[in-house]
């Protein structure tokens, strides 16, 4: 009777897994993942894929991200305060702003799209594009004691401000 049952392969072509940073939500440390990742919310830390991966990441217009971005696939409505190594395609909207270093290897920009750095195209081969950073990163002790998700904004705001003068 349940012989029948043919379960489908669950290999990473058939499953496209996507994870959401909601607008209000904070992030702070580093994200490795695979898969789709939108960001509406604050990220304070670097995002990392593999380049194997297919990986890709879309900060929309509420979206921040206070780091370092290392993803194949980079498309970005938002703000970003560090450099962004997109080894496969990287897209920027019109509302897109980058404060850092741009590595690309193929890039599309629309008018009104800000980048206070460098542009620097790189083949989808070189390691400077996409650069490994190291898969175990823990530390002995956090960068950032947690606080209660009850925070009233004027904190929230000094954290915010700590987290950019850190990445600078």
């Amino acid at each position: 009777m349940f012989n029948n049952y043919q379960r489908k392969s669950s290999s990473s072509e058939d499953l496209k897994l996507s994870t959401l940073i909601s607008a209000g939500s904070e992030i702070v440390g580093d994200l490795h993942f695979r898969g789709h990742l939108q960001i509406d919310g604050k990220v304070f830390g670097n995002l990392v894929a593999d380049d194997e991966s297919g990986a890709s990441v879309q900060i929309s217009e509420t979206g921040v991200v206070v780091g370092e971005i290392s993803v194949p696939v980079v498309r970005i409505s938002g703000q970003i305060s560090g450099h962004v190594h997109a080894c496969g395609h990287l897209e920027l909207s019109g509302k897109a702003a980058v404060e850092g270093d741009v590595f690309y290897n193929i890039i599309e920009m629309e008018r009104g799209a800000q980048i206070m750095g460098r542009l620097q195209h790189t083949y989808r081969g070189s390691k400077d594009n996409c650069p490994a950073m190291p898969k175990n990163t823990t530390q002995d002790k956090p960068v950032w004691k947690a606080e209660s998700a009850d925070i009233p904004a004027m904190k929230v705001t000094k954290l915010e401000k700590k987290a950019a003068e850190a990445g600078a």
